[in-house]
């Protein structure tokens, strides 16, 4: 039986007579836990050794890449709360969303709610963009890597540019990653639950 993906306060989420509220139902299947935690330890592997330890920072450069593109495809044949028509919504519903939530007024998601939808929308977008910029860097630069080929043609200055744009880049992830984090521990107040442990465990309360 399907579930709501919004499960407004009162309202138990199949709709049943016999359903316990208080009831834990699995929501995050382990491919999309796995991912997300790897993707953490990728992309802060990456950015606490920088260039000091650089076969590391590649390494894990290709790792994070590795598991987005692996999310992309999950997020298309996946299971119900990994695709990502299940959660990702229009600018004006996220911003709706945003304003109920500082109201303490937004309803709860059993998946990802409109703003958690766009967060995650916004980390895959960053993450792999920093992880491109990084491989194009490595190729210019050290004449390695898949796009050495095509990297090392362009001017030298290319270089220089391709490492501004990066560090800009992981710079905004870490910033989204930040943001992600206050997000979640709002809504674990606002909702009385605890969303880190559900995204270790995969499972969260089936009432409202």
């Amino acid at each position: 039986m399907t579930t709501h993906a919004a499960i407004p306060t009162g309202v138990d989420s199949l709709n049943t007579d016999t359903a316990n509220p208080s009831e834990k139902v699995r929501v995050w299947d382990p491919l999309v836990r796995i991912f997300h935690w790897s993707l953490a330890a990728g992309f802060a592997t990456a950015f606490i050794v920088e260039d000091d330890l650089l076969g590391v920072h590649v390494w894990a450069g290709y790792l994070v890449l590795a598991l987005i593109a692996i999310r992309l495809v999950w997020g298309v044949i996946g299971t119900e709360h990994a695709r990502f028509g299940d959660f990702v919504r229009g600018p004006g519903q996220v911003l709706a969303y945003v304003k109920d939530a500082l109201r303490f007024r937004a309803p709860r998601y059993l998946g990802h709610n409109p703003a958690g939808g766009a967060m995650v929308i916004a980390l895959l977008l960053s993450v792999a963009a920093t992880g491109l910029t990084g491989m194009a860097l490595y190729g210019a630069e050290e004449l390695s890597g898949p796009l050495a080929g095509l990297m090392s043609g362009l001017p030298a200055a290319s270089g220089e540019v391709l490492e501004e744009v990066h560090e800009v880049l992981a710079n905004l992830t870490l910033g989204l990653i930040l943001l992600h984090i206050v997000g979640v521990v709002f809504s674990s107040l606002s909702h009385g639950e605890n969303l880190i442990g559900s995204m270790i465990s995969g499972f969260k309360r089936r009432e409202g």
